[in-house]
């Protein structure tokens, strides 16, 4: 799968005000069809939806976090292989291990700016190819 700023992008956020900054930067690097989800229930449903090119999606969220989103996505064959960054505010390591053994193409530590979540999304899709 190729980086394309033209692909779907689901942002997967509780907090709206983070919603609209990870939209706003994902505008500012080309992408300009941004979808956004108040939790993973809802995320997935959407993903059974929408071929989607990539997931941008918190850790932290009700009733499904990030990290069950992420094992879902990894368990569904038609899903499996979409590219997810999960975003945190919690940096240590066994999160990022526990993301990392569950299938994560990138992980990415609140707070960043646009060229940090730039270089995230490259990493991604140099892991997916």
């Amino acid at each position: 799968m190729a980086l394309n700023s033209n692909m779907p992008v689901l942002v997967v956020d509780d907090y709206g005000t983070m919603l609209r900054i990870i939209r706003n930067f994902l505008r500012q690097l080309g992408f300009i069809d941004v979808d956004g989800a108040s939790d993973g229930s809802a995320a997935l449903e959407m993903m059974h939806q929408r071929d989607y090119g990539l997931v941008i999606s918190d850790w932290n969220m009700e009733p499904m976090t990030g990290y069950q989103l992420l094992r879902e996505v990894r368990a569904d064959g038609d899903l499996s292989r979409t590219p997810f960054i999960m975003v945190t505010a919690d940096g240590s390591r066994e999160h990022q291990v526990q993301a990392k053994n569950a299938g994560v193409n990138d992980y990415l530590l609140k707070p960043f700016n646009a060229a940090t979540l730039k270089s995230k999304i490259e990493s991604a899709f140099r892991g997916a190819s």
